[in-house]
C-alpha cells in the first residue's frame, strides 16, 4: 500500500529491482534510454555494487538514513570518478552532509514534509555548491510554479496531468486544426483515398506515420515508403489510431514530452487490456490517449469532449469517472500510482490475468519510445 517492498531490507529490495530490470527486462526498455534513479542502501554503496551497472544508466541515489561517514564518503568518490551521478534522496541538511553535497549531482527534496523556510535556506545555501535541486511530490502546479520561482530544475509528480484550467482559455489556431483532424479521421467511412487525403494535408503527420511504420518495433524486411500502402498495411483501425495518436503529439508540443509519453502508454496499454476482455481495442486506445487531453489543452474534459466524435462511454468514464469504460481506465492509474493491493482487486474484478499486467505496460513503453 506504501508503493514499497512490505517486511523487506532495503539491501533485497533494491538487489531485487536490479536483478528484474537489467538482467531479465533490460533497463533501456523501461527508462527509454534516459537514467534510472535507484535508492542504494549504505551497505551496497560501500561494496560497490553501484560499478555493477552502467554509469550512463542509473543515478545512484543515497537514502536519507545513510550516515555520512568517512567510509561512505570514501565510496561515493570513487564512485563520482568512475561517472557515476549522486543524488541525495529527501535531503536535510546537516554540517556532516558537506562532503556528499560537494559531490552530488542533484539533491532531492520531498515537499511534503518540508516547510518553506526550510527549502527557502537549501536553495540560498545551495549556491555554493554545484547540484541541481529536484522537487519530489509535486501534485499541483500551483507547487510546481512555487518549487520553480524557487530554482528548482527536476521536478518529481503527478502536477503535468491535471490541467492548469484558466478563466476564457481558448485553444489556438493551429490546435484546432489538430482536433479537425481527429474528429474528420474517426468520422470519416473507411475509404483510402479520403483517409490519404487527410493524413498527405500535414507532412509531419505523413513523415510521422512513415517513421513509425518503417520502426523497429514493426520488424518489417521492406520498408514502405507511400502513405497509401500504409494505410493498407494498417487497417481502418490502425491508421485511424496511428493519425489520432501524432495529431494530439501536435497538440502537445508546448507540453512536457512526458505528459504525452504516459498519454501514449495508458493507450497502447488499454488497447492490450481491451483485447485479453474481448472488447473493443481502437475505443480503448482512444480512451486511454485522450485521458489527458484536458491536461495538453489546460481546458476542462468535459468541454473538450463536446468537440470529439467519442462515445457517450467515453464521455462518462473521462468526465465523471463511471461507465463501462471505466475500470478499464481505472486499471492503468492504479498501476501508475503503485497501488499494487487496488491493482490485484481491479484486475480480479475484470477478469484479467494479473501476469499479463507488466508485460502489456512494458509493451506499451516500448511502442511509446517510438513516438516521443
Amino acid at each position: 500500500m506504501t508503493n514499497a517492498f512490505p517486511g523487506v531490507e532495503d539491501g533485497l529490495a533494491t538487489s531485487s529491482l536490479l536483478s528484474s530490470s537489467f538482467f531479465t527486462v533490460g533497463i533501456e526498455q523501461i527508462t527509454s534510454g534516459r537514467r534510472a534513479f535507484i535508492n542504494f542502501p549504505e551497505e551496497m554503496v560501500l561494496r560497490g555494487i553501484p560499478t555493477l551497472f552502467p554509469a550512463c544508466s542509473i543515478v545512484v541515489e543515497l537514502l536519507e538514513d545513510v550516515e555520512p561517514t568517512r567510509e561512505v564518503f570514501a565510496a561515493c568518490q570513487k564512485l563520482v570518478k568512475k561517472g557515476y551521478l549522486l543524488a541525495l534522496d529527501d535531503f536535510v541538511y546537516t554540517r556532516a552532509h558537506h562532503p556528499l553535497m560537494e559531490m552530488a549531482e542533484i539533491i532531492k527534496v520531498d515537499f511534503t514534509i518540508s516547510s518553506i523556510d526550510e527549502i527557502k535556506e537549501l536553495v540560498e545555501f545551495s549556491s555554493k555548491f554545484h547540484f541541481k535541486l529536484l522537487a519530489e511530490k509535486i501534485e499541483t502546479y500551483e507547487e510546481y510554479t512555487l518549487a520553480r520561482s524557487l530554482g528548482f530544475v527536476y521536478f518529481q509528480g503527478y502536477f503535468f496531468s491535471k490541467p492548469e484550467v484558466l478563466k476564457n482559455k481558448e485553444i489556438s489556431s493551429s490546435q484546432l486544426i489538430y482536433m479537425k483532424l481527429i474528429m474528420e479521421i474517426n468520422r470519416v467511412e473507411f475509404d483510402v483515398k479520403k483517409l490519404e487525403n487527410l493524413v498527405m494535408q500535414d507532412v509531419a503527420i505523413s513523415y510521422k506515420l512513415l517513421k513509425c511504420i518503417n520502426s523497429a518495433y514493426y520488424s518489417r524486411l521492406q520498408p514502405i515508403t507511400s502513405i497509401r500502402n500504409a494505410i493498407a498495411y494498417l487497417g481502418e483501425q490502425g491508421v485511424r489510431m496511428f493519425v489520432t495518436l501524432i495529431a494530439t503529439a501536435k497538440l502537445s508540443e508546448s507540453k512536457p514530452d512526458e505528459l504525452l509519453r504516459t498519454s501514449c502508454i495508458r493507450a497502447r496499454f488499454l488497447e492490450l487490456v481491451a483485447a485479453e476482455l474481448g472488447r473493443d481495442r481502437e475505443e480503448a486506445f482512444m480512451l486511454g490517449l485522450f485521458s489527458m487531453v484536458d491536461a495538453i489543452l489546460d481546458t476542462p474534459m468535459e468541454s473538450l469532449l463536446q468537440q470529439l466524435p467519442v462515445s457517450s462511454d467515453m464521455v462518462q468514464a473521462l468526465a465523471h469517472q463511471k461507465g463501462p469504460l471505466y475500470p478499464m481506465l481505472n486499471i492503468i492509474q492504479i498501476y501508475e500510482a503503485g497501488q499494487w493491493v487496488k491493482l490485484d482487486e481491479a484486475i480480479d474484478q475484470q477478469g484479467l490475468v494479473s501476469s499479463n499486467m507488466i508485460e502489456y505496460y512494458l509493451d506499451a513503453v516500448r511502442w511509446a519510445g517510438f513516438f516521443i
